[in-house]
């Protein structure tokens, strides 16, 4: 039982530690990098042109964190609401990850500099790939708002206000991205919004990894 929890615990800290080593690592990248705009280039980009490999390693690195997060959820979610589905959506997200690092997106709004914006099968794949991220860190932040209602309110809005604008934000980033595609509105906000979007789920892993971390219940663990 006791190797269970200990476990238990260090799968639970994957996912913190995924919610603070992602943006950090993003953020410093995207910075640094010649050419890249943090207000409008998506996160993605940085997986593309020179220093390409750090966004790699960070979103695999990530996913598989995230993966072990997911097993960690399932341990400590049962029974109840959310045991089940909780745990799925969260590995689609971790999955979502991965491939994201693998697959790198389509050269865009002038990222890479020099690259034509032309569509690949390997941009689709990356656009698919970022729907299992956001629409899995979302479904698991409102599964697990319900799962909280009962008892932990707070946790419960917290929740739900994550999954609303890790939505929010992501369909304005979207909107953003093909208002300046199209040359509406240059340079739109695509790339500031996304990172807003993500930083809402990163918070939220932060927060839900060390309220498990430290109220595991003992008949998950058993």
């Amino acid at each position: 039982m006791y190797a269970r929890i200990a476990t238990t615990r260090w799968l639970l800290g994957g996912g913190i530690i995924a919610g603070v080593m992602l943006p950090v690592v993003i953020g410093v990248v995207g910075a640094t990098r010649r050419g890249y705009s943090v207000w409008r280039n998506g996160v993605s980009q940085l997986g593309t042109g020179d220093g390409a490999w750090v966004f790699t390693v960070a979103f695999v690195l990530g996913g598989v964190l995230l993966g072990g997060f997911a097993l960690g959820l399932r341990h400590v979610l049962r029974p109840g609401p959310g045991a089940t589905w909780g745990p799925i959506v969260m590995a689609m997200a971790a999955v979502g990850f991965i491939i994201s690092g693998l697959v790198p997106t389509d050269p865009a709004l002038g990222y890479p500099p020099g690259e034509l914006p032309v569509p690949t099968l390997a941009g689709r794949i990356h656009q698919g790939a970022g729907t299992l991220v956001f629409g899995g860190l979302a479904a698991a932040a409102f599964i697990l708002a319900r799962r909280f209602r009962p008892g932990a309110r707070v946790l419960a809005t917290f929740s739900t206000v994550t999954g609303t604008l890790i939505i929010v934000f992501s369909v304005a980033a979207g909107i953003a991205y093909r208002l300046d595609s199209l040359g509406i509105w240059r340079p739109a906000p695509a790339g500031i919004l996304e990172q807003l979007s993500l930083l809402a789920a990163y918070g939220w892993l932060i927060a839900i990894g060390i309220h498990y971390r430290r109220t595991q219940p003992v008949g998950a663990s058993t």
